[in-house]
């Protein structure tokens, strides 16, 4: 039996190349489709010297029905990996409508197409913004979620229920926290065009003297040190995780475990995917001190909207059900996001 191919929607972009490399490892064929709106056609070449062969790829939006379709006939995927969505928090308050657009009617363009073609799989990148301001930390998967704090985060409850109400479509649905570091090669990871959203690709490039400094957003919360507090995970610990539920996937053995009172039941699972531990922006930014002998340039300002407080996993669920738990620490994150950094 030949390799199952595997679709990988924004397979150039910083989580998605992890995957790739992750899923040929287990012995997948990963098949990429990339817009390149926040990623770059560089990474290929990189991902082709650490494969040792080019993987096929095709440059286009997951909003093109006409070229999806003509994908999937080439290709005939079995599973879907969908990572193509805008991300940016801040960006999703300044331009709300861009992101509804592109993170939901691309995600029905794409089950439409699935549908139409006969694929049934996948695994959906969510995000822990769904739970919006939790009453209590860590969250569980059963957590209730609440309004979300950004038009980013409403996109990724959006589209969960979107999922839920197709139940002809198996879905695992990763709500990851924040993903970090890179691959330990240094041959690819976080660069984001323009300025970076993200606190650690904004913090290497201001060591790297790309940026002034380092801009931490509110002083003034209520935890110990008055900074946002968020569960860090290492991309190559997140890129196995979606291994680890491609495998699910295609398991005749498994036993689906869905949330209570689930009308969809036996076709959508939620899974948190985190390192079960949180780390406020100052106990980050010490952790990159420590862990390269660099100091970072920051200042402590305002607020910015659309932040939660605090947020981290309870990580039990895909622990005991997928099989998979983060294998890398903290300081092993700022090191490598480092290396990739001065590699850049």
């Amino acid at each position: 039996m030949g390799k199952r191919n595997i679709l990988v929607t924004g397979g150039l972009g910083f989580i998605g190349s992890h995957t790739v490399l992750c899923l040929d490892a287990a012995g997948y064929n990963p098949i990429i489709i990339d817009n390149l709106h926040n990623s770059r056609i560089e990474v290929l070449d990189a991902l082709t010297s650490l494969l040792g062969y080019r993987p096929t790829y095709v440059q286009g939006d997951v909003n093109d029905t006409e070229l999806l379709q003509g994908l999937f006939d080439a290709h005939r995927p079995e599973a879907v990996i969908h990572f193509a969505a805008h991300k940016a928090v801040g960006e999703s308050v300044e331009n709300p409508l861009m992101y509804y657009h592109n993170n939901l009617v691309g995600l029905i363009t794409l089950l439409d197409t699935m549908k139409l073609k006969g694929c049934s799989k996948m695994v959906f990148s969510s995000s822990c913004t769904v739970y919006g301001e939790p009453e209590s930390v860590p969250v569980k998967e059963s957590t209730p979620t609440r309004p979300a704090a950004s038009p980013y985060g409403a996109t990724k409850q959006m589209a969960e229920v979107i999922l839920k109400d197709n139940a002809w479509c198996e879905v695992q649905c990763l709500r990851y926290f924040n993903p970090v570091g890179a691959h330990p090669t240094a041959k690819i990871g976080e660069l984001p065009l323009g300025v970076p959203n993200n606190l650690i690709p904004y913090l290497t490039q201001t060591v790297a003297g790309i940026r002034e400094r380092l801009t931490v957003y509110g002083g003034d919360y209520p935890t110990a040190d008055g900074t946002c507090i968020r569960d860090y995970i290492h991309v190559m610990d997140l890129a196995e995780a979606h291994v680890a539920a491609i495998d699910r996937l295609f398991s005749t053995s498994k036993q689906l475990d869905v949330l209570p009172g689930d009308p969809s039941a036996g076709v959508f699972e939620v899974f948190n995917i985190g390192t079960g531990v949180g780390y406020s922006v100052l106990e980050v930014i010490q952790a990159f001190e420590a862990a390269t002998g660099k100091k970072v340039n920051y200042t402590v300002g305002d607020r910015r909207p659309g932040d939660v407080v605090a947020v981290w996993a309870d990580t039990d669920k895909v622990n005991n059900v997928l099989g998979w738990s983060a294998k890398r620490d903290l300081t092993t994150m700022m090191k490598d996001a480092w290396h990739w950094q001065e590699n850049c």
